[in-house]
């Protein structure tokens, strides 16, 4: 089947914040801040960073004017014309920026300037580093709203016509990474001051000397893992040689993790054994195997043909996903009633009750293991159509596990079924079993579901042609399903963090 790849994002830009890590400005805020609410009879403390790191004057000022009672209209002329003052006499490039500037130019990556800071400011700033170095400048002026909303980093982004997922934005405060992350752009944070910790999707080095163009476009460059979801149709037995073709198509598909259904007995284990990879067998039809380490296995171990079980697997960067696999039970199989007994939808829905309650129960097991840190997969053959592919019916099994969280990877990569229908039942059964000649119907019953991750493509994979039952001993293809393997672009593990520096923060 024809395989349509996403394109895969490279480095639009990168977006810099400026005080405290484009210029040594930080000091110059606190001092001006303090200076100012000195005269007012408030000392600056360490509770006091929120309101004053990475916030532009009128907060500041307001803030102050709320604890002081003195006008906000003079606190903010006051504090401009003190910080004004400071930048204009002690501007110092932070160490690193300039080379980082020059070796992005050459590369001809675009960049900008974004900065809670109003303009006369920014512009002074400007002078001292180069205004050529920047293709936009955002300030304090240009938005309605500026840090921690998103607003001025997608301003730049739309300004410089790129993507916000394909910049990186440069910070040294909590408010500044807020923004960016809030904006949808990975984050570099470089803490000037204040404390950042490290998280998911989020940078956290201690100098802009140690950043290079190639490690800024490493951080929009999606970390990629392929999950795929096979019904192996009595462990592959009805096929020749049938190990031998299982394990092609699992090195062909590229897939990383695989959730198996139908296994009959140790299918799991020897195909894990044969690719080297590890695996994890749930009673006699269900396993997960997977090139990376499993760390935890979930769910019932003695499930019986029909149900669930997960495991928790170990990147190699350590961070960690839950994937669980699901075989729901096949009777009564609604695509039949529908051809060929013509039940209404509300009679199809009412005979769906023991696949929802089987489906109920394995989203309860996954909600008793879940960590809110660790993204979740369910691939699995719910033997029942999508209600996102029907208009007709509302299918309760696939919309039960929408209601708990789990998207549908292959209708986000494919959104019209009329389109691309991703059938998976069934590339051998073109006439119904029975031998009345009725044509089967095509459905797609095998997903691969998942919450917290983002997909890039998703496919249905069947190799060769097979020939249609009875006669499949010598199809390439070892199952009566079309399998589903989904490209997913994993978070970034959280860097580790460099030593903090202590003291009084400062921000603008």
């Amino acid at each position: 089947m024809t395989h349509r790849t996403t394109p895969r994002p490279t480095l639009q830009a990168v977006l810099f914040d400026m005080d405290g890590t484009l210029v040594d400005t930080e000091r110059l805020w606190w001092e001006a801040v303090e200076q100012v609410a000195d005269g007012l009879g408030h000392g600056l403390t360490g509770a006091d960073q929120p309101e004053v790191l990475g916030r532009p004057v009128e907060h500041t000022a307001a803030w102050l004017g709320g604890i002081t009672g003195a006008p906000v209209p003079e606190i903010a002329e006051e504090l401009h014309r003190e910080f004004a003052h400071r930048v204009r006499t002690g501007v110092v490039p932070r160490p690193g920026a300039t080379r980082l500037l020059d070796a992005l130019a050459r590369d001809g990556v675009p960049t900008a300037l974004v900065t809670a800071s109003p303009r006369s400011v920014a512009d002074t700033v400007l002078r001292a580093l180069g205004a050529e170095r920047f293709a936009v400048s955002v300030t304090a002026d240009d938005t309605e709203h500026t840090k921690p909303a998103p607003d001025p980093y997608l301003a730049a982004c739309r300004a410089l016509g790129v993507e916000p997922a394909a910049c990186v934005a440069v910070e040294d405060t909590p408010t500044g990474v807020t923004s960016a992350e809030a904006a949808g752009c990975a984050v570099l944070a470089v803490p000037s001051l204040a404390p950042i910790a490290p998280a998911a999707g989020r940078t956290v080095l201690a100098s802009l000397e140690e950043v290079t163009p190639d490690g800024l476009r490493a951080m929009v460059a999606p970390r990629e893992l392929r999950v795929m979801s096979w019904n192996l149709w009595c462990g592959g037995t009805e096929v020749d040689d049938h190990r031998a073709k299982q394990l092609k198509v699992i090195t062909e598909t590229g897939a990383d993790v695989v959730g198996l259904q139908e296994t009959y007995g140790d299918s799991a284990r020897e195909l894990a054994d044969a690719l080297g990879w590890h695996h994890h067998r749930a009673g006699d039809n269900l396993g997960v195997i997977s090139r990376y380490p499993v760390t935890a296995r979930l769910g019932d171990p003695d499930v019986g043909f029909y149900g669930g079980t997960g495991v928790r697997i170990r990147l190699d960067d350590g961070q960690r996903l839950d994937v669980w696999t699901a075989h729901l039970d096949h009777t009564p199989y609604g695509p039949y009633e529908a051809a060929f007994d013509g039940l209404a939808a509300d009679e199809l829905i009412a005979h769906e009750g023991v696949r929802l309650a089987q489906m109920r129960e394995i989203l309860r097991r996954i909600a008793d293991a879940a960590d809110d840190a660790v993204p979740v997969v369910l691939t699995g053959d719910f033997n029942a159509p999508s209600h996102l592919d029907r208009q007709d019916v509302e299918w309760p099994v696939t919309r039960a596990a929408e209601e708990a969280g789990l998207r549908d990877s292959y209708r986000e990569a494919h959104p019209d079924p009329a389109r691309e229908p991703g059938h998976t039942w069934s590339p051998v059964h073109g006439l119904h079993e029975d031998g009345s000649g009725r044509p089967e119907p095509q459905d797609r019953i095998d997903f691969v579901l998942h919450r917290g991750l983002r997909v890039l493509d998703s496919r249905t994979v069947v190799s060769g042609t097979p020939r249609c039952w009875p006669d499949v001993a010598g199809n390439d293809w070892p199952s009566d399903h079309a399998a589903v393997v989904t490209t997913f672009a994993l978070p970034r593990a959280a860097a580790p963090g460099a030593a903090q520096p202590a003291g009084p923060t400062a921000g603008g």
